[in-house]
This record gives structure tokens, sequence and C-alpha cells, in this order.
């Protein structure tokens, strides 16, 4: 059995959350003392990870979001994308600036805005194209992915665009454009996925990615 840094951040993030959602939630200074030292080991193992912190101040920056009752359960980020296609049968990719990497435009879930809504807004913001979102096409683990450090679901959006003019976001993206498939732009994010974007672009019957379960649930997978 190999192990992976991947499934050590899982375990790492898997443990900090049981232990954050268990201090938002007990009153008893015994249990706060255990969850403590699970917060701490879970630091070690994310730290051996390859998480940027030291394990004091991996601590330090989870304890940040300990809260009290059901606003302190440890949930995972939330971020959406858009893959948005035009009649040219192309899509629009960003280059973004903290990777120098291509991908659809994405961006962390805003409160007070649906998942579409979030979709519309970070095309438009990233890229200045309008946009309207026609189906969802994945939700995916970030973690299981291995493109997070952070637990974070993936929602992505079909979207067809319906107006606007190419502006690259001054500080979030350093080039953007639109690009055929046998033509896409390197460093791409990502593998596999293109082809079957492609075929969701083309109107094609794509079934909802998403990442099956392990059987059972708590294992890792190999």
């Amino acid at each position: 059995m190999t192990l992976r840094p991947q499934d050590l951040l899982r375990w790492s993030e898997a443990l900090a959350g049981i232990a954050r959602t268990g201090l938002g939630f007990t009153d008893n200074p015994y249990e706060a003392e255990r969850f403590d030292e699970i917060l701490h080991i879970a630091a070690d193992i994310g730290v051996a990870a390859g998480r940027d912190f030291a394990s004091d101040e991996l601590v330090q920056e989870w304890m940040k979001h300990v809260g009290r009752g059901v606003p302190g359960y440890q949930t995972p980020k939330v971020g959406i994308g858009a893959v948005v296609g035009n009649d040219r049968g192309e899509i629009l990719l960003i280059q973004r600036a903290d990777s120098g990497v291509w991908l659809y435009p994405t961006g962390w879930a805003d409160v007070g805005y649906s998942p579409a809504e979030v979709a519309v807004k970070e095309v438009f913001e990233e890229t200045g194209i309008v946009c309207v979102p026609e189906r969802l096409i994945a939700v995916i683990d970030g973690l299981r992915a291995g493109f997070t450090k952070i637990p974070l679901y993936s929602l992505v959006f079909q979207c067809r665009a319906v107006g606007g003019e190419l502006v690259a976001h001054p500080q979030e993206v350093l080039d953007v454009g639109w690009f055929t498939e046998d033509a896409m732009p390197q460093p791409l994010a990502g593998r596999e996925q293109w082809a079957t974007v492609f075929a969701a672009l083309r109107g094609e019957d794509v079934d909802v990615y998403f990442d099956a379960p392990r059987n059972p649930v708590w294992e890792r997978e190999d």
C-alpha cells in the first residue's frame, strides 16, 4: 500500500474538522483538552504532508474558525467554476496569476449569491464576458482530486456566452482567451476532463461528474 501526501492531507483535515467541531459543541474542559490534542496531531500530519505552516501556526490558523454550536460545525469551503462556450465551439479560459496555469474561470462561493450567480459574477469579473449558466456538470472534492490543500468542494457549471468583451482581471488573471479543443494553451490544468468538457459544450448528453463513494466510505482509495 503506497501512502501519498494526498492521503495525509485528507486525514489531517478530517481530524482537524472533527476536533474543531468538537470544540464548538463541548462545554466539558476534559473533552476540550482531548480535542485540542487531536488538533495538534492533525497539524503535525498536515505539516508532514506539505502544508505551508509550522505545526503551531497551523493550529492557530484552524482555531480562528472555531465557533460555538452549529456555526462551529466544520464543513468544506465551496468553489464555483464556469465552463463557458461560444457559438464557434470555443471555450473561455484564463491564465491564473497565482500559478500561471490555464483553467476555466473559478472562484470562492460568496455569501448572498446562489452558486449559479457566483458563476456569472466570476466569469464577468475575471474575463469581461457575460454568460448564462445552463447546467451543472461536475461536483468535485478538491482534496480527493489533489488540486487543493484545504477541504474544498468545487461546483462546475456549463455556461453560454451572451455578450461582453475579453478583459483580463488586473490582479487575478495574466491572460484570457477563447480556444478550440485542438489548440488548447499550456500549461493547462488537469488532464482527462477536457474531452468531456467539450462534449458538454457541444450539447452532448454528459452525466454530471462526482467522486464515487469509497467502499466503505471511511477507507482511503488505492
